[in-house]
């Protein structure tokens, strides 16, 4: 099969402007994983050395050192450049590709696994499954990933509140809609893992920074950013869990699932 041309407009609006205007948000605000997951990446996808894993919608590389340190050969593909050209100066030992979760350019049958860490959600249709099953080997794995603020705790769930109300059509974990993409005859049952942590640092990396890096508060106009930084900043200062403090803790929780090519 002849490997299919990339295709900047299957890039979500808000993506495409979002990530591009705020590239250095992402790279602050976004947190890491769990040191748990380094184990779910061997033991449920296989990853090591002399496998091959594709980091689909992998912008600056947030999760790719995780993908790194298995051992394995890791093809990097984002279609944003301002996020893939941070990738690639941050780890240059990774192949750094443009192109769609709808159109990869990688041949038939080529890897072993497929990762999609903060992303499916932004693809999660038929075609990109299609093109998934495509380019991984026959019981190959195809493993999604999300990091998720634990709104249990109250503040949390306030500030999920400021930034929620601009969502608009944007596509989120939070709402499922992703999980219809596996009515998929390609694809064997999702098996769910979830993982506890906390993200420490100051205040405007791990709160504001980490709100300015969505991307549909990111593709808002100037006034609109201004304000909701305004609104985190008042939040802020009227918790006594965080007012006043050089380094908070933004509880999270990783929810992480794995399907196997048929």
């Amino acid at each position: 099969m002849t490997q299919p041309a990339h295709n900047p407009s299957n890039v979500h609006r808000a993506a495409a402007e979002g990530y591009t205007a705020n590239a250095d948000s992402y790279v602050r605000g976004r947190p890491d994983y769990p040191p748990e997951l380094a184990g779910w990446l061997v033991d449920a996808l296989g990853l090591g050395p002399g496998a091959s894993v594709v980091d689909l919608g992998a912008g600056t590389g947030k999760f790719t050192p995780r993908l790194v340190q298995t051992g394995a050969r890791v093809i990097a593909i984002e279609p944003v450049d301002s996020m893939r050209a941070k990738l690639a100066a941050a780890l240059p030992e990774v192949q750094a590709l443009a192109g769609t979760a709808q159109s990869m350019p990688l041949a038939d049958a080529s890897v072993d696994a497929v990762v999609c860490a903060q992303s499916f959600h932004w693809f999660a249709n038929r075609a990109a499954l299609d093109e998934i099953h495509r380019v991984l080997k026959p019981g190959g794995k195809l493993g999604l990933v999300w990091n998720l603020r634990d709104a249990r705790v109250p503040w949390v769930a306030k500030l999920d509140a400021i930034v929620n109300r601009y969502e608009g059509d944007t596509p989120r974990y939070y709402n499922g809609a992703w999980r219809n993409a596996f009515a998929h005859e390609g694809f064997g049952p999702l098996v769910e893992t979830h993982f506890s942590f906390g993200h420490t640092g100051s205040p405007e990396d791990v709160i504001v920074h980490r709100v300015r890096s969505t991307s549909f508060i990111a593709s808002l106009p100037d006034a609109a950013r201004d304000g909701i930084d305004a609104a985190v900043l008042a939040l802020i200062d009227a918790e006594p869990e965080l007012s006043g403090k050089h380094e908070v803790t933004v509880p999270y929780e990783t929810a992480a699932f794995v399907a196997t090519r048929g």
